[in-house]
Parts: structure tokens; sequence; C-alpha cells
């Protein structure tokens, strides 16, 4: 069980991270949406929206607070306004200004300020005030005033009631809209007059920022419109506004033909067009009249401060403070053209279990695979995260949220990073633990095998040999072993493989052919011997390539048989070379049934040298890369003067051990010449 999870456990804290984040983003805290927020902000900057606007701004600008003085002006200035306005038959107006308070030049006014006598304050109570002049001017156009939800109860006792009125479908929208307890708007003699009411309810920003605002609000429970649906409302000419719901809540809101998807609580968030001075004019010339009938014409018209000192300044997604009153205006626009933001449940949804199949993607990988392509595979989830993203965005009209998955992919990149580090690291002492004892094994077998093979110096007179190991333990053998007086069995073998298990195998074959030696059998009974015992000692896909042989150093008589082995030079006094070929297959591969199976050739070396070697002679790198090769091995003998097989062996052994960091295979190396038999030490 500790194993278990120990092998796990980069896994299962992983995981406990991931349970973690997954139930932040559900909780979805302020920190969490501020900076959800930042990558909504940033498709707005990059994908700017530019377009002639439908929606024109009358403007309470510091020019004309210069021509009628503060805020608020009188009645009479709106009603000349909403005269000069109605001329160009604009689409609807909106206020989004509050008269909230009587006309301080109205005559009941006045007649409370002033001790008149009593025929004047007659005459003043049979004239129309500002509001009343100002209520039939609403009247006669096609207006809208501002409404704003509270949460402290208002100082009149008027009834409000909107102007549309709403028809739903699936169930009750007032238990799925943001609403206020109270409500604040204008005089009742002005709001009765008018076309419409429209809220101008922003929600509460965590930083400021406007981005989204709900269509639909509940106010002194009873259902309004926002200003700018209302304006679209009153300049369709509809009366009504469909709300679709299902189980979740407020799914699609409708003034026909214009149809909104919203979120639950009837949400939409807000794509910015550039601001543009052109979409505004100054209340002043409008008074006035300067302007051209045709900027008005079928557009929707809203008339709202830009002056500072009205405060009515609010900041946008696209990093600019505009007036309050452009908000609404986008809003309009947003709704004709159908270019308003979606953010709903399921895009949530994706976001939440496409962060969590690119995290556990990116944490699999991370532990699999190299670091170098890990990282590559980590930054093209990024970019694939983005260009999701901006796509949905361009095409679409949703809001992905990019940051929460670029965060968990990242953060998951870098814990598994580290897990991998930590895995590496552990993996690297384990490493060299185990070198370090293979080290040990690999000397230890490297004496052992070194003990194995003969004292060449009893019989480098007329015999000598030499094994150069690649590694600590060599897969080349050579062995010599004296029979009687005059014979002598001897034998050179490579191993197929490197390392211990060919230094093993080596051993196998070095003591059963001493002890079948020993015995005194003739050589095809020994080479029959080693070959089953080989085959019976089950070294998977192993085998040996050998030459062995019996030589009597007083007649010169030889008797050898070459099992697989690398051809055998033979040369003579005037070192005119020949090569005797393999006639029979390596040994330990299958078992003989009869020593018949063994074939062997007989050669009187008496006036010749013999000279055997493995594969690693042959195939060894000289100092110019290039490989020795059987010419190179003549080439070598024919620069030798005293030709011995001291001489000849070690010629070999430099020109391949010439210091190169790593030799290519081992170097075995035998050379036999009896001219010196009388000098054999006893």
């Amino acid at each position: 069980m500790k194993t278990y999870l120990s092998k796990y456990t980069n896994y299962i804290v992983f995981l406990i991270l991931l349970l973690i984040l997954i139930v932040i983003k559900i909780i979805n805290p302020s920190f969490v949406k501020s900076v959800s927020y930042l990558s909504f902000d940033l498709y707005q900057k990059v994908f700017v929206k530019k377009k002639e606007s439908d929606v024109v701004i009358v403007d309470i600008d510091e020019k004309s607070l210069g021509k009628f003085g503060q805020f608020p002006w009188n009645r009479t200035v709106f009603a000349k306004i909403l005269d000069q306005l109605n001329t160009s038959n604009p689409k609807a107006i909106g206020f989004d200004i509050f008269f909230t308070e009587k006309d301080k030049q109205s005559p009941e006014a006045i007649i409370k300020s002033y001790n008149l006598i009593p025929s004047d304050t007659s005459k003043l109570q049979n004239l129309k005030g500002p509001d009343e002049i100002f209520a039939e001017k609403l009247k006669e156009t096609k207006s809208i005033i501002a409404v704003l939800g509270s949460n402290i109860p208002s100082h009149t006792n008027y009834d409000r009631k909107a102007k549309a009125r709403f028809l739903s479908k699936g169930g009750e929208p007032k238990n799925f809209t943001y609403s206020y307890p109270h409500s604040i708007g204008s005089l009742e003699i002005l709001e009765k007059n008018v076309k419409g009411l429209g809220s101008i309810s922003f929600l509460d920003q965590l930083d400021g920022i406007i981005r989204s605002l709900p269509l639909v609000v509940k106010l002194d429970n009873k259902l309004y419109p926002t200003m700018g649906l209302e304006m679209v409302r009153v300049g369709s000419k509809q009366k009504n506004i469909y709300i679709e719901l299902n189980e979740i809540g407020i799914q699609r809101i409708s003034a026909r033909p214009y149809k909104i998807d919203t979120d639950p609580n009837a949400i939409i968030w807000i794509q910015y067009k550039k601001s543009s001075k052109n979409q505004y004019i100054s209340a002043s010339d409008v008074y006035e009249g300067n302007f051209n009938n045709e900027f008005f014409r079928d557009k929707y018209v809203l008339i709202g401060a830009s002056a500072q000192g009205l405060f009515d300044l609010v900041k946008t997604p696209l990093g600019k403070t505009i007036p309050g009153v452009e908000v609404h205006a986008n809003v309009i626009e947003n709704i004709i053209d159908k270019s308003y933001l979606i953010r709903n449940p399921n895009t949530y949804l994706f976001e939440l279990l496409f962060s969590l199949i690119i995290a556990l993607a990116t944490f699999i990988l991370s532990q699999k695979i190299k670091p170098k392509l890990s990282l590559s595979i980590f930054f093209g989830n990024i970019l694939l995260i983005v260009i999701i993203g901006f796509y949905t965005y361009r095409f679409r009209s949703e809001l992905v949220d990019i940051s929460y998955p670029i965060f968990i992919v990242t953060l998951t990149f870098l814990v598994g990073l580290y897990f991998r580090f930590i895995e590496e690291n552990k993996i690297a002492l384990l490493n060299l633990q185990k070198e370090a004892k293979l080290l040990k094994e690999r000397e230890l077998a490297a004496n052992v095998q070194k003990s194995l093979f003969p004292d060449i110096s009893k019989f480098e007179n007329f015999i000598f040999a030499k094994n150069v190991p690649a590694r600590d333990v060599s897969g080349d053998y050579f062995d010599v072993v004296r029979s009687n007086k005059e014979e002598y069995f001897f034998t050179l073998a490579d191993v197929s493989g490197k390392g211990i298990k060919a230094g093993m195998y080596m051993a196998k074959a070095s003591s059963i052919f001493r002890t079948l030696t020993n015995l005194k059998f003739p050589l095809e009974k020994i080479v029959y011997g080693v070959n089953n015992e080989l085959v019976e000692a089950k070294f998977k896909g192993m085998f040996v390539t050998a030459v062995f042989g019996k030589l009597n150093i007083v007649t010169g008589e030889m008797v050898f048989i070459n099992a697989g082995h690398e051809s055998i030079l033979i040369f003579d006094k005037n070192k005119k070379y020949d090569y005797i070929k393999s006639d029979m297959p390596p040994i330990g591969i299958v078992k003989y049934f009869t020593e018949s199976m063994v074939k062997s050739s007989s050669i009187n070396i008496k006036d010749k040298t013999f000279v055997v070697y493995t594969d690693g002679v042959t195939e060894g790198y000289l100092k110019n890369g290039e490989e020795l090769g059987a010419e190179g091995v003549q080439n070598i003998i024919s620069d030798i003067n005293d030709i011995t097989p001291k001489n000849i062996v070690e010629g070999i052994e430099e020109k391949l051990n010439w210091g190169a960091e790593k030799l290519r295979d081992d170097i075995t190396c035998m050379a036999i010449n009896i001219e010196n038999t009388d000098l054999i030490k006893k």
C-alpha cells in the first residue's frame, strides 16, 4: 500500500490541488472575477467596434452650462429642445436626467417666495408653469425619462408604474431579475406624459468599470426595462416586452423586432464602440436650432451630461472615461445590431471542463515526456486557449474567460515540472547508487575473470595471447592448457554481447574447456562437450564463436576447429599470407547429437605462424578513424622485423589501443610460432 501511494503521490497531490482550483472557480470570489474581467476587457481593446451610430447624444456640456447657467435648468429649456428635436422626427428621445423637484420658477414657487398682492397671486395661479409646459412637450414626443433603483424610500407617495407591458413565458421574471425595494424618478406630471420609463440602474462593479447591466430590473416590485431597451421599444412602436424563461432563469427578452439573449438574470454584457465626438451635439446648439435636421432623423436621441461638474462619468473596458449617457447609447446600438456580448451558464461550464481537461493533459504529459517537448506543449496550450477566447468573442460574441484556463494550465505545468524535477533527482540518485554498486560488481567480476586467463608468460616463447576488454568485463576468452610435455590445448573465443552477462557466459565456457582438457579428451569431444553444456546452460540468445586447437610443439602438427569464428591467418617466413575460414556454426546454439557433427582440420605449422583474433581486432578503429580490417593486420605483421608471437600480438594491440576514450569492442589476439620451442619454460 505504501509503495502504491508513493508511486502516485504526484498525481494525488495534483488532483487535490486541481479540486481546490475547481472549487475556487465555482465559488467565483471577487478576486477571480476581477482577473476574468481583465480578459473580457482585452477582447474589447483588440476588437474595437467602429461604425456609424444610430444614436445621437444631446450633450449638457460646458458650453451649454455657460449659456443656461448651472444645472438644473428651467424646464422650458428642455421643452424648447424637445420642440427642436421633434422637427427632425427622431425614433425616440431619452432623458438620462431626473426631474425630482418642481421647477424653481413655477407659479407655486414664486408665490411662496414673494409677498404678492392677491390679484398678482390669482394671475400667477392661472398661468402654465415650466413643468406643465415641459409635460405637454413630453406628451407630443416619443420621450422616455429615467428611473433609478433605490434602497431608500422616495419622499413622494407617487405610485409609479412602468409604461411597458411585460409578457412572460416559462416562469415569473421577478424571481430572477435584480431588484430594488424602491425607486427614484421624476415628477408625476412628467412621468404620466412620457411614452416610456427606462431604468438607468447600473450593477455594483468591483473596479468601477461598467461592463454589463440588466435589461430588466424590479423596482417597487414592478418590472422596468433599462433605458436602452425602453428606447428601442418606443422607437419600434411596441407596447409589449416579451420575456422567455427556463428552469434556471431568463433566456431571452424581445422588443419586436429585436430579440436579445441574456443570462438568467436578464444581464447583457456591453460591447463598446469607439467613442466619437461626431455622435455628440451641444444642448445649446439644439436649443438655438444650429443643426441639420438629418442629424436626428430616424435616430435614437439621448439627452445627458458630459460636463464634469455634473458627475455623470463612468469607466469602460476600453480604458476610457465616458459620460454615463454613452453607456445607454452603446446598449441601444448593441440591441439594434445584435452586437451585445453573451456570458451564459454553458460558457461557464465549458470554461470549467476545458480547464480541467487541459490541466490534466498538461500534467500527465509533463510527467511522461521530455521537458523541452513539455514546454512546447505548454505554450501550445496557452496559444490554443487564447485562440478559442478571441475566436468566440470575434465570431460568436461570447465572453470566454481565458484567464482561468491560462492560470490553471500554467500552475499545472509548474507543479508538473517541480514533481518531475524531484522525481528525476530521485531517479538520478538511485541510478548513481546502482552505478556505484554495478561498478563494484564489475570490478569484482573483472578480477574474477582475469584469474581465469592463463599465465601466458609460461608459453610466450611459442604462443602468446592478450585480451583488452572494451568494458570492465570482457566477452572474449583465451586459454592454453598443457596436456603433456609436447602437446598443448588452446582456444580463443568471442561471446556474443558484452558486459557481465557475456563475462558469465565466458566463464562457463572456460570452466567446461578446462575440465574436458584436463580429462585429456580428444579435441572433437571437448568441443562437443563445451557446446552441449552451453546449450543446457540456457543463456538466452547467446552463443560463442571460437577456435579450438591441439598443438604438438615438437612435430608442429596441429588439429583445430573453427566454430563460426574469424578466418585464421597463417603465413610463412616469406610472409605469404593465407586464411582458413570457418566450416562450422558457432557453439551454444543447437545441441550436437554425435561427436561426428564436430568438424576438425589439421595443419603443420613448423615453418609457419598461426594467428587468430576476435572481430574486435578487424573492426577496431585506427587513429585516422578507419577500421583495421584483415589487410591492416597483414600490414602490421609486415612491418615487424622480429617475428615472435608476442611482437605480433602487442603490435596489433598498439595500433588499436592508442588512447581512445572507449574501445569499439573487446580486443583479443593469439599468435603461435614454434621456432623457439627449445626455450620453453618447464
